[in-house]
């Protein structure tokens, strides 16, 4: 039995299937390493999982269809880590035909070929995103979730209602995992972590939405590596289930955090917070407790200062 981990080059992809390689399963790699940050980034993931014998990367993009089949043919691919997407609530702004080909077609395309080679689990990587400016605290997969801020999210709500019909019509065991704001030790350039600990050795001002007076539920990546794989080891028919601390911090508090560590100033200004983006991200994980078994067990202060230590090794600090 084959896994199949799309966007497995990835930030969250590539800790996922290194956690399967270990184990002993067989991991067939898929990403298209594009530019949405520093391709190295992914090439250097890659490479690092070609050493395992059980494992095979393949370049290639989730909107080719003929090549997804191609894929599902060649290997006996039985359970799918479907993580590949367009990420980004901002940057998906103004780029609403991008995002929804990749994240909803691309999709399309894995389902279409998962149901033709009767596989037995469908993980979906969605987001929290998906809640938008809902006032139902903390975040719970009951919420209707149908009002997205951006292109994003939008593209990942149609996702997971696209995955519905394959397990209505083909009986397809389909997991989707609303994802919240994960980091930890080689994690994506763009996001607030990486960028505030380069701000620590640049000195470059990073602006902070509403004076860092915003909330985000930092998930771990170890915590959300387990997580993705209990959903991967358990069907369940079809579940959305959050995947998140459950323990929002500000922004400002964040910051703080981070400049403890590095012993840096960091130099910020406050900027109003941009229609995209909600005040708060905030998970109830009762769900995945009840139904995974997940337990997330570090705190944002040893998750940073975990991403700290690598980020000083990284970089040779």
């Amino acid at each position: 039995m084959t896994y199949l981990v799309t966007g497995g080059a990835g930030f969250i992809g590539s800790h996922v299937a290194e956690a399967l390689l270990k184990r002993g399963e067989r991991a067939l790699i898929l990403d298209n390493f594009n530019d949405f940050y520093d391709p190295a980034i992914k090439r250097g993931n890659a490479t690092r999982l070609s050493k395992y014998s059980n494992c095979r990367v393949c370049e290639g993009d989730i909107r080719d269809a003929a090549l997804i089949n191609r894929l599902f043919a060649e290997h006996e691919i039985k359970r799918v880590a479907h993580l590949a997407a367009m990420a980004g609530v901002r940057e998906s702004v103004g780029q609403t035909r991008l995002y929804m080909d990749v994240n909803l077609t691309g999709t399309l395309n894995l389902l279409e070929a998962a149901k033709a080679a009767s596989i037995e689990i469908f993980v979906l990587a969605s987001t929290s995103s998906v809640y938008g400016r809902t006032e139902v605290l903390p975040f719970v997969e009951s919420d209707n979730a149908d009002r997205p801020l951006a292109a994003y999210p939008a593209s990942k709500r149609a996702a997971e209602l696209l995955a519905h019909t394959y397990h209505n019509l083909a009986g397809m065991n389909v997991t989707v995992l609303r994802f919240f704001n994960v980091y930890g030790p080689a994690g994506r350039p763009d996001m607030m972590p990486w960028r505030l600990m380069e701000a620590t050795q640049t000195g470059e001002t990073i602006k902070l939405f509403n004076g860092g007076d915003i909330h985000r539920d930092w998930t771990y990546i170890g915590d959300t590596v387990r997580g993705v794989l209990a959903a991967l080891d358990k069907g369940l028919s079809y579940e959305i289930i959050n995947l998140g601390c459950g323990a929002p911090i500000s922004l400002a508090d964040f910051v703080e955090i981070i400049k403890d560590y590095s012993g840096k100033n960091i130099n910020t200004v406050s900027v109003p917070t941009p229609p995209s983006d909600p005040p708060i991200t905030y998970c109830d994980n009762s769900k995945a407790r009840e139904l995974l078994g997940f337990t997330p067990s570090v705190s944002i202060q040893e998750g940073l200062r975990l991403t700290w230590d690598w980020y000083r090794k990284f970089h040779g600090l």
